[in-house]
């Protein structure tokens, strides 16, 4: 208990640790992290994990522990058909041990001024005109640039860059192996056998598995912002791809809106410049928006909130799986407060996009519904997808690489604390926390295939490492290049302001500046993007565990060997990167997120 010394103000004192040593020799690790206040009273257990529940007085400790957590932590409806989440809507409300630190909100403070001031300079963030042309965009972040995000502003009309962006750019979830079209696309031969190598048909390279297909029928009659009494744009577009005999892949047909029709185009390489860039544009406008909403919004931080949530509810601080997963949650819930705060709010950047709060919710909803265990497990993702051997695409081969690191790690923490299948299932604390998460982090959607309990070791194996995969490398392939490929807005713009053409041959570099963002969306977005791709300086990357939950010295040699593999991973991606001309540096784990924290 902290107590109050002399008469000196009220001020909350942080304690890591106690270690004891009896007088046997013993000595005794009491994990604590937490901050302490006067007047309350905190009860320690020693640093060895338990998931037993031997004893009555374990158990009413055990108990305690979990009633007070659900207390402060408590489930709330965010919106219909979506994760629910942490009631709590003032970070003051936090309990205190998951809040930001002081360093990480004074720089996360810093950064959002000095990228609007810069920009208050420009006297941009307020201005309604068109941008006259492309190049003045590349006066605006003088500062703030990326290798990246300047190819990106120089290769962004490139058919074989726009092409590379659905395998190693931000949103790599939507393209799959096309073997049969779409009965409503309606791409013929004639069309494109022109791009294809000589002699060859569609049906051919379809058979041979290099056609591939972007298709973002969830956006159809997704409800969007009205302006100037026109409801803006928003695409359910179908972009198809060919991998050609270099192995790049490059988009052959393009048509904007679901329904064929003669209003409703399909776009060719072949035609007008400005036609087949306007086109690529409304396709990189739907993927910007389904890569926000429904994978990394929905993907990451609301599955992200349920995993924290459950798991400060359900297990108590010494049961093993809590002190396996909780150095993945660390600034989970206050970060994601802040973004239904700032950029999922009303006046949040988000919401002012192309489709409003009501169409942003609708989206989730549409998503959340199509959800899959296995779409979460990136093995048998890639599979369903068919992108087992598409080449240069490096968020596969690191991401699986990955996948099996935290797999094995995992394995090795998960059997050594359940020896049997029995212990699974006899773990009430451990079914109290699949449930948790089965009801309120997808709604109790048995189709999903999410478990509703454990009978298996290996099932609790296969579930942690979803977690720990989808909080740290899922998160960080969506979320650190969204400046290296949003930065230049013209290649990620968050809306469109005109409707797609339906005639060919009448756009001109006024057309597409016409249908681009004003000045004010696009350095508004410039600045969000730079925040969020931003590397903070408290960071802590994936496998480094700097507070010491674990005291045995089976797990501590686990986590030694598993932060090995990590570094050899990284050095491995490091060296393949030098000979790149665009490197793929997301899923390096030196550069990786443990948590979902920005």
């Amino acid at each position: 208990e902290k107590e109050q010394y002399l008469f000196l103000p009220e001020n909350e004192w942080f304690c890591s640790k106690v270690v004891v040593t009896t007088p046997e020799g013993d000595v005794i690790l009491f994990p604590c992290y937490r901050w302490l206040s006067r007047g309350e009273i905190v009860e320690l257990r020693g640093g060895k994990a338990d998931n037993s529940q031997s004893t009555c007085l374990y158990n009413t400790f055990r108990m305690i522990v979990c009633v007070s957590s659900c207390l402060t932590i408590r489930w709330i409806v965010y919106a219909e058909g979506v994760p629910h989440i942490n009631n709590t809507t003032e970070v003051s409300a936090l309990p205190s041990e998951v809040k930001f630190s002081f360093s990480k909100m004074s720089e996360f403070i810093y950064t959002k001024a000095a990228a609007i001031a810069e920009l208050k300079l420009k006297c941009l963030v307020n201005s309604t005109e068109q941008w006259k042309d492309l190049e003045m965009m590349k006066t605006v972040f003088w500062k703030n640039r990326t290798p990246i995000s300047e190819y990106v502003s120089e290769h962004w009309k490139e058919d074989d860059f726009f092409g590379s962006q659905f395998l190693n750019g931000t949103n790599p979830n939507v393209i799959q192996r096309c073997t049969t079209l779409p009965p409503n696309f309606p791409v013929t031969d004639k069309m494109v056998q022109p791009f294809l190598k000589d002699g060859s048909s569609l049906a051919t390279e379809m058979k041979e598995g290099n056609i591939f297909l972007c298709d973002y029928k969830r956006l159809e009659g997704v409800p969007t912002r009205v302006v100037n009494g026109k409801p803006l744009p928003l695409t359910a577009a179908l972009c198809l791809f060919y991998k050609n005999p270099e192995d790049k892949l490059l988009p052959i047909a393009i048509q904007l809106e679901q329904q064929p029709s003669q209003q409703n185009p399909i776009f060719l390489p072949s035609d007008s410049e400005h036609d087949w860039l306007l086109a690529k544009i409304f396709v990189r406008n739907a993927d910007f928006s389904e890569f926000q909403i429904s994978y990394h919004l929905l993907g990451t931080h609301l599955l992200a909130e349920a995993f924290t949530m459950a798991t400060f509810r359900s297990l108590p601080i010494m049961h093993p799986l809590h002190k396996l997963l909780i150095p993945h949650f660390r600034y989970t819930l206050q970060i994601n407060l802040l973004a239904r705060k700032r950029l999922i709010s009303p006046d949040g950047p988000l919401a002012n996009g192309a489709m409003g709060l009501k169409g942003l919710k609708e989206l989730l909803k549409r998503a959340q519904s199509e959800i899959t265990y296995s779409s979460l497990c990136l093995p048998e993702n890639i599979v369903a997808r068919g992108l087992e051997s598409i080449p240069n695409f490096y968020y596969r081969e690191d991401g699986l690489k990955l996948w099996n690191i935290i797999n094995s790690f995992v394995k090795g923490m998960v059997e050594h604390f359940y020896s049997s299948d029995s212990e699974v299932s006899r773990d009430s604390e451990l079914q109290d926390w699949i449930h948790e998460i089965f009801i309120h982090g997808f709604l109790g959607n048995g189709k999903s295939g999410i478990p509703k309990r454990f009978d298996k070791v290996e099932e609790v194996v296969k579930f942690i490492t979803m977690i720990i995969f989808t909080v740290s490398a899922q998160h960080c392939a969506l979320n650190m290049g969204q400046f290296d490929y949003g930065g230049w807005v013209p290649n990620n713009p968050l809306l469109l302001r005109k409707a797609p053409p339906t005639t060919k041959g009448s756009s001109s570099m006024n057309t597409i500046l016409e249908v681009l963002p004003n000045i004010s969306t696009t350095v508004n977005n410039m600045a969000s993007t730079w925040l969020l791709s931003k590397r903070y300086s408290d960071t802590i990357p994936l496998g480094t565990y700097p507070d010491q939950h674990f005291d045995e010295a089976v797990p501590m040699q686990m986590i030694k060997q598993f932060q090995a593999e990590l570094s050899y991973l990284s050095r491995s991606i490091i060296k393949r990167n030098a000979i790149l001309t665009l490197p793929y540096n997301y899923l390096n784990p030196a550069e990786m997120e443990n948590s979902v924290s920005i």
